[in-house]
């Protein structure tokens, strides 16, 4: 699917707009991208006009949304198909999504695109063949793009979050090559980057042995995909990364007085128990394969 190139709106970034042309103002100065640039909207009595296109001011909307103009009206970034998958913004402009109102991202100390550098200088990707497994949003395949990553697959089950990916300004586009349009220092795909809509679980079994030099595995919590953290997947992730290579797992840092586990540590051992040499870092866990 190819890339919205639309404006995208909030209830802040609407209300803006409709405050610039009540005061008269004949254009309006900011950012319709979720912070990726600034740009200039013309406003009209009725209408304002955005690289070159024409568009209605939206009626009231509401907090925590993101807008889309889908042709018709400005509408949320979400979709219903048995659970609720939303886009959400941050104070930081690079956005976060939800699942039935569950956080998908860490946004409450910084950027969920800067945690996601954090993480991926861990694996050192640059020159690197990196495997993502659980791709979402593409926040760790985009920090892999900007730091010279030679390649990276990853593999998102999800068809809706790929549906986010492809209206959320800072995923990576995968058939994106030169230089970026809204910013030109921005990293492109350039073909580094492949996308496959598939359960990594299953598909890993088709990864040749050694064929990767890093892995990023961020997978869904514990108590909805517990598969991604067994000891047979663990065993995979082993085979397929060259000795020496980096892993970095992604397990938050659940309630372990409420959830009577401690999920990182357990990853630990069985990490260590597939061959790595695993520690607890940030909130992970990273490991080398022996």
């Amino acid at each position: 699917m190819s890339h919205y190139s639309g404006p995208l709106l909030t209830r802040p970034i609407a209300e803006a707009l409709l405050a610039a042309r009540d005061a008269g103002v004949g254009e309006w100065t900011g950012s319709l991208d979720l912070g990726r640039s600034n740009g200039n909207a013309l406003l009209e009595a009725d209408a304002w006009q955005w690289r070159s296109q024409r568009y209605p001011y939206p009626h009231p909307l509401k907090d925590r949304t993101i807008y889309h103009w889908d042709g018709d009206e400005f509408a949320p970034v979400s979709r219903y198909a048995g659970s609720l998958i939303k886009l959400v913004p941050t104070e930081w402009g690079a956005p976060t999504f939800e699942i039935d109102g569950i956080k998908m991202l860490p946004t409450s100390k910084e950027s969920p695109f800067e945690d996601a550098r954090r993480k991926v200088a861990l694996i050192e990707p640059r020159g690197k063949v990196v495997l993502d497994t659980c791709g979402g949003l593409g926040y760790f395949a985009a920090c892999c793009l900007e730091a010279g990553v030679a390649r990276i697959h990853s593999f998102e089950k999800n068809a809706d979050v790929l549906w986010l990916r492809t209206l959320n300004p800072w995923s990576p586009d995968p058939d994106e090559a030169g230089t970026d349009e809204i910013d030109p220092d921005a990293p492109t795909s350039g073909g580094r980057l492949q996308l496959t809509h598939a359960d990594v679980s299953l598909a890993i079994t088709q990864i040749a042995d050694a064929s990767v030099d890093a892995l990023l595995h961020d997978p869904p919590r514990f108590g909805i995909a517990g598969e991604l953290y067994s000891q047979a997947f663990y065993d995979q992730l082993a085979r397929v990364l060259r000795r020496g290579g980096r892993l970095f797992h992604y397990t938050g840092s659940p309630n372990k007085l409420t959830s009577g586990r401690d999920v990182p540590r357990e990853v630990e051992k069985r990490l260590e128990k597939a061959g790595f040499r695993a520690q607890l870092a940030l909130d992970g866990v990273l490991a080398i394969r022996r």
